[in-house]
């Protein structure tokens, strides 16, 4: 059985892989007792074999889960992945590699292992990642924009007389300020999937992330939801030899 780790700019997510299936956890925030819960919550788990941790945010507990990891399991077996030039079917369009987020990475890699087609992945989260990938697994480039929740809170920042909040609205002409801003951001958003589709057809849409459900409602296109794509891109690399 392998732990498998996805450290995400807001939260943590996490599942047990065996036989080639995934159990997901509940996702863990950061926050003053992160320590704490991860010791409750992994405490009553089985011993992993292995433990595979994408990170995009060292800032959010990496050191913390480490010493939470040892202090659970001396002495196991863990790996924090990378992106790669080329592997596991496909090849990065970066000229850096490595400078590619981790988490688009492996995004790729579960598309390309469950979708063998030409594929448009969008990642709904903090940030909303798009990553074109063709049918023979070339890593076609990608854009990067802010997310539903960066969006709202960017704008609580910037102007006066904005506030963040968490609630949902109706979508369409709003009466009132949040509800605006919950129409304006989530439009934004869906604005950009709808543009950047038409101008690349005949890629299939796969929506990945934690508004992915939310943001599928108000889009006028057919897509696979895989809410927990980097998780099945690490049992990607659980499943191969070197692991």
């Amino acid at each position: 059985m392998n732990l498998l780790i996805d450290m995400g700019n807001s939260r943590l997510k996490w599942g047990l892989h065996e036989h080639e299936k995934i159990t997901s956890g509940t996702p863990i925030f950061y926050s003053t007792s992160f320590k704490e819960r991860l010791l409750s919550v992994w405490g009553a788990i089985a011993p992993p074999d292995c433990i595979l941790i994408s990170c995009v945010n060292e800032s959010g507990g990496l050191a913390t889960l480490q010493q939470v990891t040892l202090q659970l399991w001396p002495g196991i077996n863990i790996r924090r992945v990378k992106s790669l030039a080329e592997g596991y079917g496909v090849k990065n369009a970066y000229k850096h590699p490595e400078k590619l987020g981790v988490d688009r990475w492996l995004a790729m890699l579960a598309s390309r292992k469950l979708y063998p087609f030409s594929t448009c992945i969008v990642d709904c989260g903090t940030a909303i990642t798009i990553d074109f990938l063709d049918k023979n697994g070339q890593h076609l480039g990608g854009l990067i924009a802010p997310g539903l929740t960066l969006m709202k809170k960017s704008l609580a920042q910037s102007a006066e007389n904005l506030e963040f909040f968490e609630r949902q609205f109706p979508l369409g002409l709003a009466d009132n300020t949040e509800a605006a801003t919950y129409s304006g951001t989530l439009f934004s958003i869906v604005g950009l999937i709808e543009h950047v589709v038409f101008k690349n057809p005949g890629f299939q849409l796969i929506l990945a992330g934690g508004d992915a459900e939310t943001i599928d409602k108000e889009l006028p296109l057919d897509a696979f939801i895989q809410v927990d794509l980097v998780l099945q891109g690490l049992a990607v690399l659980a499943s191969a030899a070197e692991y």
